[in-house]
């Protein structure tokens, strides 16, 4: 590919980029590019495992694993090397009902709060 072909002839260069990339499953080292396990919903990924988010916001639902209230994030400070958010119930009661304050984990995926799912279909 580095003689030159693309400048001298760029039709030819293309199929024979083409030709390449269709005769690619005779080769021995032929990797599928589709996935070979079936499409998985955001509904069945966070049952069987939380769903990160990349980044939490003010104004966000995340609802809380051992009760399933729904809690509104307040607030997101940090604290020398740790990131935290205030989160209060999402309900007609909340001005009255304490805050909760909740450490930021982080991963590769993204960031979750541990006890708490992200969802924006709370029911307020």
């Amino acid at each position: 590919m580095s003689d030159g072909l693309a400048d001298r002839n760029p039709v030819l260069f293309i199929r024979t980029l083409l030709s390449m990339l269709t005769t690619n499953d005779q080769r021995p080292n032929y990797v599928p590019l589709t996935a070979s396990h079936p499409p998985v919903t955001l509904d069945q990924k966070s049952k069987d495992k939380p769903v990160a988010v990349k980044s939490i916001q003010l104004g966000q639902v995340w609802r809380q694993d051992a009760t399933g209230q729904d809690f509104l994030i307040t607030k997101v400070y940090n604290e020398v090397f740790t990131q935290y958010a205030t989160l209060r119930p999402a309900e007609v009661t909340a001005p009255d009902a304490p805050t909760v304050k909740v450490k930021v984990s982080k991963s590769a995926d993204g960031v979750s709060l541990p006890g708490f799912t992200f969802t924006q279909e709370g029911s307020f």
